[in-house]
C-alpha cells in the first residue's frame, strides 16, 4: 500500500491495509477533522440525522440554562470576537436598527392620543420581545372616559379598519 495525502493536514501517510478509501491520517486533529466533515455532510443530506441533532441540542440547553451566558462572562474574547462578527453579518444584511428584549423609543416622542398599532413589513431584525410596528393616529384629544363608552357602545374590537 503506498503512501497518501492527508485531507486534514496535507502530509503524506501510509494507508491501512484495512480501510481501503483512507483519506485521513491517524493524527487526532486530521481524525477529528474528518469526524467533522463527515457530521457537515450528514446534517445536509439527511433530514432525520438534522432533526434528531437538533432535539438533541435543545435537549441539553434545556438541561444546562445557565451554560452560555456563564461561557461568555468567562471568555471575554470569545464574546468580542462574537460581538465583531454580530456587526459584520449585521452589516451585510443591511440591518441597521435592532431591538432587544424590551428596548423602545420614549413615550414622549409621541403625542397623545389613541394608537392602533399594525405589524410592518421591515428588514430589521427584532429579537425576544421587541417589535417592528407602523403607528397611525386613529384619534385624538379624547379622554379615557370617552374611549371607554366608545368602546363599550362599538364592542372593544372597534370598527374595522
Amino acid at each position: 500500500m503506498g503512501t497518501r495525502c492527508c485531507l486534514g493536514c496535507g502530509e503524506g501517510f501510509r494507508a491501512r491495509p484495512q480501510v481501503r478509501d483512507q483519506r485521513y491520517c491517524s493524527k487526532p486533529a486530521c481524525q477529528q477533522e474528518r469526524r467533522r466533515r463527515w457530521k457537515r455532510n450528514k446534517r445536509h443530506s439527511d433530514e432525520d440525522y438534522r432533526e434528531n441533532q437538533a432535539v438533541a441540542q435543545r435537549a441539553w440547553a434545556a438541561g444546562h440554562p445557565g451554560y452560555w451566558r456563564d461561557y461568555r462572562l468567562t471568555h471575554p474574547e470569545y464574546a468580542e470576537r462574537n460581538r465583531v462578527l454580530q456587526r459584520e453579518r449585521d452589516r451585510r444584511r443591511g440591518t441597521r436598527d435592532l431591538a432587544k428584549r424590551n428596548a423602545s423609543e420614549p413615550i414622549e416622542a409621541f403625542p397623545s392620543g389613541t394608537y392602533r398599532m399594525v405589524t410592518a413589513v421591515a428588514a430589521d431584525l427584532a429579537k425576544r420581545n421587541g417589535w417592528t410596528v407602523r403607528i397611525t393616529v386613529v384619534s385624538k384629544g379624547y379622554g379615557i372616559a370617552a374611549i371607554l363608552q366608545r368602546e363599550d357602545v362599538i364592542g372593544a374590537a372597534g370598527p374595522p379598519c
